[in-house]
């Protein structure tokens, strides 16, 4: 039998990170170091994929991400010695002999040269990075699979991801769109209310339809953050849009402190994400045709073959001169 992932659906985000053009290693490095403290204690197994994970990860991330890891790690009991030795970081226990590794040069003083600014101007264009329609059906897939504390880190790193949010709804648009949203959820009119919600945002039936009866709740959290509904509005939405889930303060009190937490980008990446896994799977849906598509499909005819021409009975003999003779 055996042992389940420490860190289930992280295995995609592995390879997306390896990919060009979507560089999501900081805020996989976050998350997991996220779940890995929030653990009392680990297994020997555990410890191991954690150690595995995040020693690949802390040479591929920038100064910033490196520090905010070490600051979590260095408070944490359990954290693994070769993490801690990678980080340059002392183990808490006296006992514990970890090697300490030279203390880095400091960078010389230079004058910016063309070749740096040039460099300095490809992070900023980095930094806006859209997501592929193939890679934002692997993020969507990731995010439906997650439960829900690992849904709540994701959101929460995707305000620092590079990757390219969505534009913003426009304000009046969104204003009448909260109005009615707030209208058919009073009436419990869950038909309208995802109509209302994939025009707002600009989904096809079938994805609205998903985001607001996810069982989970943090589709529809992000939705209403993309219209900036206010915090009220959505609680009111909680509680009579759907009377069976309505009921349990749990939910409601979960998706609510989540949503007072929730920052726009983090919503809006998501967004983008849903659009880009519809155009993803309507590619796929509908391949390109080439001109001879109908020629190698139809299905080969047998030869047909003509009757031969009987021939003349050889037992007839033709007449010949004339009738008097």
């Amino acid at each position: 039998m055996t042992t389940p992932p420490l860190f289930p659906g992280f295995d995609g985000l592995m390879t997306l990170s390896r990919r060009e053009g979507v560089d999501i290693r900081p805020t996989l490095l976050r998350v997991l170091t996220d779940l890995y403290v929030q653990a009392n204690a680990h297994s020997a197994e555990e410890e191991r994929q954690f150690v595995e994970l995040t020693s690949r990860l802390i040479d591929q991330v920038d100064d910033a991400t490196r520090a905010v890891v070490r600051a979590r790690l260095a408070s944490y009991p359990g954290t693994p010695l070769e993490v801690l030795s990678k980080l340059r970081l002392k183990a808490s226990n006296p006992d514990a002999r970890v090697p300490v590794g030279a203390e880095a040069p400091a960078a010389p003083s230079v004058a910016t040269s063309p070749a740096d600014a040039l460099s300095g101007a490809q992070l900023r264009m980095a930094s806006n990075l859209s997501m592929q329609p193939k890679d934002a059906a692997e993020i969507n897939e990731i995010f439906s699979r997650a439960n829900a504390g690992e849904r709540a880190l994701i959101l929460h790193n995707l305000e620092d991801t590079r990757l390219r949010a969505s534009l913003r709804i426009p304000a009046a648009r969104a204003k009448r769109a909260i109005e009615t949203l707030e209208m058919a959820a009073f009436a419990a009119d869950a038909e309208n209310f995802t109509l209302e919600l994939g025009e707002a945002l600009i989904l096809p039936s079938r994805v609205a339809a998903e985001v607001v009866n996810d069982p989970g709740g943090e589709p529809l959290a992000c939705a209403a953050r993309a219209l900036d509904m206010p915090s009220a509005v959505f609680q009111r939405v909680l509680l009579f849009l759907n009377p069976e889930l309505g009921c349990s303060v749990n939910y409601v009190y979960r998706l609510s402190r989540l949503y007072d937490q929730l920052s726009e980008r983090s919503a809006l990446v998501m967004l983008a994400a849903w659009r880009g896994a519809t155009l993803a799977v309507t590619r796929a849906k509908y391949q390109p045709g080439l001109y001879d598509d109908e020629r190698n499909r139809a299905r080969p005819a047998p030869a047909q073959t003509r009757p031969a021409t009987p021939l003349p009975d050889a037992r007839i003999v033709p007449r010949t001169g004339s009738q008097s003779s």
